[in-house]
């Protein structure tokens, strides 16, 4: 949600205004998400499905797990793809599978019908996240809504860094700096350019939308027109994912 308000701030008023202000939107910022989940507990609540409220819970807690990640300083895990994976999982697919699941489980479906509901949205999930951190790097401001090489300014290390590190080492250093220097950030642009990092995380991102697609693929078979329709337009949406601008 600060996301959302910060960027309105007033920049050209006095310093101690700005701070006024800053610290009166983040009140604003914080009750406005703590109404937006209250209200979400209570549509929660209303569903009568333990098992539903214990996916959605777990969720909130992956979310949280996620953000606490990506603040780490540690340099073996903000250099380490598996961390920035289970990272994604937590931060983005996490909402997303465990909420795939969660319809399959209120309209009664079958374990194995749930368990290829939680593998769409985990898949989807990570799909695009990937695609999202390749557009911090080739979209632009007025696309994303938030500046691009927003990520790396802010010392986040994504997929296309991690891949290019693997073509550069020389690249570990200026991230193990934390990209505080906006030299560092330039150079690390520079060797990005040179690498496949961007392709291969798009290349990546295409593996786990196949296999979003998969999922769906693999439901029983169905003679339901709405029904077919509907896991067409869920395979389409993973071409989507992929292959957004924004």
């Amino acid at each position: 949600m600060l996301g959302v308000y910060i960027p309105f701030l007033v920049c050209d008023i006095t310093f101690l205004s700005c701070i006024l202000t800053c610290s009166f939107m983040m009140q604003i910022a914080v009750l406005a998400g703590d109404f937006l989940l209250s209200r979400a507990c209570v549509a929660l609540a209303s569903l009568r499905n333990n098992e539903v409220v214990t996916l959605i819970a777990k969720s909130v807690k992956h979310l949280v797990t996620g953000e606490t990640m990506q603040m780490t300083t540690a340099s073996e895990q903000r250099c380490s793809m598996e961390y920035y994976m289970e990272k994604t999982y937590n931060k983005t697919a996490s909402l997303i599978s465990n909420s795939c699941q969660a319809v399959s489980i209120i309209t009664g479906q079958t374990a194995e019908v749930s368990m290829l509901a939680y593998d769409y949205g985990r898949n989807l999930g990570l799909a695009f996240q990937l695609i999202d951190d390749v557009l911090d790097f080739t979209g632009t401001s007025a696309s994303l809504g938030k500046g691009s090489l927003s990520d790396i300014r802010h010392g986040i290390v994504t997929a296309p860094i991690l891949f290019a590190m693997e073509e550069f080492p020389q690249l570990r250093k200026i991230v193990d700096r934390g990209f505080h220097n906006p030299a560092d950030v330039d150079l690390a642009i520079e060797i990005l350019g040179k690498s496949n990092g961007i392709q291969r995380a798009i290349e990546l991102a295409s593996e786990h939308a196949n296999l979003a697609a998969a999922a769906i693929r693999s439901l029983p078979e169905t003679d339901n027109v709405d029904a077919r329709r509907s896991r067409q337009a869920l395979i389409d949406l993973t071409q989507i994912v992929i292959t957004r601008k924004k």
